[in-house]
């Protein structure tokens, strides 16, 4: 996967434990590193969310990384990042959503053994 080399890949196994299953889903795994507001509703309103206090401190440093070069050397990447910009976002908000895309990513190749090493 562009922009994830072999330090960003090691660390990613060593922060999920080499066992991405005991997750369950990338939402969970999201969740875990960071990626996914939460919600911060009260009973009567919602739809607040906030960025989660406790999350593996690690994880979204290896996708933030990850994201960081994915968006100046891989055209696909670019190409999201650029749309996310154009929309009105900010770069950290950008990098951040191609980083959750990314994350995506993985957890299809990993599931389906699609991974070259």
């Amino acid at each position: 996967m562009p922009g994830m080399g072999p330090l960003l890949g090691a660390e990613f196994i060593a922060c999920t434990g080499g066992d991405t299953d005991a997750f369950g889903s990338v939402g969970r795994l999201a969740g875990v590193a960071g990626l996914t507001p939460v919600p911060r509703d009260s009973d009567r309103i919602s739809g607040n969310t906030r960025r989660p206090h406790r999350y593996l401190c690690r994880l979204p440093r290896v996708f933030y990384l990850s994201a960081q070069v994915a968006a100046r050397f891989c055209l696909t990447s670019k190409a999201f990042y650029d749309r996310e910009r154009a929309g009105g976002k900010t770069h950290k908000q950008a990098i951040l959503a191609l980083a959750r895309r990314r994350l995506d990513v993985l957890w299809a190749l990993i599931r389906d053994q699609r991974w070259t090493g």
